[in-house]
């Protein structure tokens, strides 16, 4: 068995939830405008749009004009628009009209690919976001849909100078579909294709041909891979390279409208006088386009202005309504797995989870130090959280719908977690008049490091045995309850004892070191079936019930594994099976022997059984892909269960796991919304060959 990737760490450490280290949450400098946060959150469209347009595209008043008429074709169309720029170093997504303004009026703004974003933050710059930064951002807030004019691509002579724009290496690595009219037309536009082609991107043409146009013209002399002829046709197209998991991206290329594509050939021969300038002038790298923009505009006496806004217009206009139909195709996906009527409890959920639902508040600094008694400049950004939110949420997305049953506040934060989890079972979650919804803030300086932390969990204690007894119906009769550290231990007492009288398979989530022995201050465990605690927590779990730990946790691999092995092997003796998160060095499962693997399927009734283990190692995510790891590990249990419930095979089941985890920890939310079971399925996902886990015998 060798040591796990660095990765695994961030998959399924307890130590890593937001609210338990908010230290470490990674976006300190991005800025996401609150009706964009919010339209994410809801699942409802957003279109990324980038402000390289306005800072280097257009001059000004026509830059500022052009933008927020664009931001007004995407409202009109039913999406939030996001215009994402760089504002003193700090990545805006979602630009407020002060900030359009300004970039529109500076006199020498930065022009920030991917290779300038660090620069620009670190040195507290502005500047206009070009493709490839404005993907980087789009996808850091959850944005799946970005409209631009036109992408760049491999210059002519391309071969000889290596001037490959960065547009093309992105759309090889981000997830996130680019309309477009195609690319600038003065590029090499074959070989552009080629290199996207190189990257892995799926180009299509928007309409009945698969002519691939020219920004200007509707027609370059290429053909595109395919064509989508609809918003739904290329809302799929999105969809299925989503769930996928490619971590690629999509190029959609819109041909100009016809009424102005007649000035196309007037256009392409300004372009040829304006390249032949570019020559003689010595203009090179990323002045090019905006010089031979200019020129052309000059030579067209401002046609080339007027078909560039109109084309931008158009684009704005598909690209909002492939946004709304993706945003449709998802909701309704989701929908369908919902098995509730509202404020009518089911009487058919095959799984329910009791626990906490937590509303996060990360409350960032401008200044590396923070002055207590006054007001400091930051930002603030919310999500949503709670271990048994988070295993419901992951579990529903994956059409196993769970009966969720909780306790909020009848608050603000109450609304705004009621209207996130829409497309949950939320019937059993209790809202308390003159309770407060569990929250926690943070407050972080400059630097990422923690000030102050808050939290109010006390409702959490309002999940009680009397208020859980009304769901006794459902509980007795699912297939799987899952219980999270959070709520009461008569609670847990309470269901551990249904366990006994119906037959029940329980899971235990522990959620933290503290609450890992709740139901081992007496027999109640002992109706347990699963549990996947980390080894700190197995190791308070046989503390609680007396038994013999190590005074301090080991380092290498081989010790790790085998304390844990020991520490599980007692605890076996009534539990179905351990699921034992070793930190940084992968998933050890522990359970009874069946076909040379761990039996994970819920048992019929306890029985004399063979005992083994199995070290799964993990799928490698690299720091640069990691961007939250708030709901990683919950991801991984809830896919895991839903896998046990599919009744799929063990290797099967952790891979699922294992698949949901990495595509948490590359999206903004702790749950992603692109989770599915088509982007958990290990015949359908592109993934390096899976390891055979190390198998090892408890008898």
């Amino acid at each position: 068995m060798r040591v796990l990737k660095r990765a695994f760490q961030f998959i399924l450490r307890r130590e890593v939830r937001l609210y338990q280290n908010p230290a470490r949450v990674k976006d300190f400098h991005f800025k996401v405008h609150p009706s964009v946060s919010q339209a994410v959150a809801q699942n409802k469209p957003v279109v990324a749009l980038e402000s390289t347009i306005i800072t280097h595209g257009m001059p000004y008043p026509h830059n500022l004009s052009t933008a927020n008429e664009v931001e007004a074709i995407v409202r009109a169309e039913g999406a939030t628009p996001a215009t994402i720029g760089v504002v003193e170093g700090e990545i805006c997504v979602g630009l407020t009209s002060y900030e359009l303004d300004r970039l529109a009026r500076s006199k020498s703004p930065l022009k920030v690919s991917r290779r300038d974003l660090p620069y620009a933050v670190g040195k507290g710059l502005s500047g206009g976001t070009t493709v490839s930064a404005t993907m980087i951002a789009a996808h850091r807030a959850g944005i799946p849909v970005f409209v631009t004019g036109g992408i760049g691509g491999v210059h002519r002579d391309g071969q000889n100078s290596l001037d490959v724009s960065a547009d093309l290496t992105e759309l090889g690595r981000t997830p996130v579909a680019v309309v477009s009219a195609g690319v600038k037309s003065i590029l090499d536009i074959g070989r552009t294709l080629e290199f996207l082609e190189t990257q892995g991107v799926c180009v299509a043409t928007y309409g009945e041909s698969k002519d691939f146009p020219a920004f200007f013209t509707p027609n370059s002399g290429f053909s595109s891979a395919c064509n989508v002829r609809s918003a739904s046709e290329a809302a799929e197209l999105i969809a299925s390279t989503l769930s996928l998991g490619l971590q690629s991206g999509l190029l959609i290329a819109v041909p100009i409208p016809e009424e102005h594509a007649a000035a196309g050939q007037q256009i392409q021969e300004a372009i040829q006088t304006a390249l032949t300038a570019v020559g003689s002038e010595g203009v090179t790298g990323r002045d090019v386009t905006p010089f031979v923009l200019q020129k052309v505009n000059e030579l067209t006496q401002g046609k080339s202005l007027q078909a560039n806004i109109a084309l931008i217009h158009n684009n704005a206009k598909v690209g909002s309504q492939i946004a709304c139909a993706l945003s449709k195709q998802m909701s309704e996906k989701t929908s369908k797995c919902q098995a509730q009527h509202p404020g009518k409890p089911p009487n058919d959920s095959e799984v329910v989870v009791i626990g906490g639902i937590n509303v996060d508040f990360i409350a960032k600094g401008k200044t590396k130090t923070l002055h207590f008694g006054q007001t400091n400049p930051g930002s603030v950004c919310q999500s949503f959280g709670g271990v048994g939110r988070n295993i419901a949420d992951s579990l529903s997305r994956l059409e196993k719908t769970p009966l969720f049953i909780s306790a909020t506040g009848a608050d603000a934060n109450s609304d705004a977690v009621f209207n996130h989890c829409k497309h949950m079972n939320t019937s059993g979650v209790a809202r308390l008049e003159k309770q407060n919804t569990a929250t926690y803030c943070a407050v972080i300086n400059d630097n990422g490091e923690l000030s102050l932390g808050l939290g109010d969990m006390d409702i959490h204690q309002q999940i009680t045995e009397r208020y859980v007894s009304q769901f006794e119906k459902q509980i007795s009769s699912a297939t799987l309850v899952c219980l999270d550290g959070n709520i009461p231990v008569s609670t847990i007492n309470y269901v551990c004892s249904l366990a006994g009288k119906h037959n029940l398979n329980i899971w235990y989530e522990p959620t933290d070191v503290e609450k890992a022995c709740k139901p081992f201050l007496s027999d109640a465990w002992k109706s347990l079936s699963y549990s996947s605690p980390n080894l700190a927590e197995l190791c308070m779990m046989n503390k609680t019930l007396g038994l013999t730990v190590p005074e301090e946790l080991p380092a290498s691999l081989d010790e790790i594994l085998t304390v844990a092995m020991a520490l599980s092997r007692p605890l076996l003796e009534n539990l179905h099976c351990l699921v034992v998160t070793v930190g940084p060095d992968g998933v050890l499962l522990c359970g009874q022997h069946e076909a040379g693997s761990v039996d994970l399927q819920p048992r019929k009734q306890k029985r004399k059984r063979q005992l083994c283990a199995l070290h799964y190692p993990a799928l490698t995510v690299t720091p640069e892909e990691t961007m939250n790891v708030s709901g990683a590990g919950d991801s991984f249990a809830g896919a895991l269960m839903a896998g046990i419930l599919q009744k799929k095979d063990t290797d099967s089941c952790v891979r699922m796991g294992l698949l949901a985890a990495r595509i948490s920890l590359s999206s903004p939310h702790p749950i992603s919304p692109t989770l599915s079971l088509d982007s958990v399925d290990p015949s359908k996902v592109q993934a390096p060959k899976w390891p055979t886990p190390g198998f090892v015998w408890l008898d």
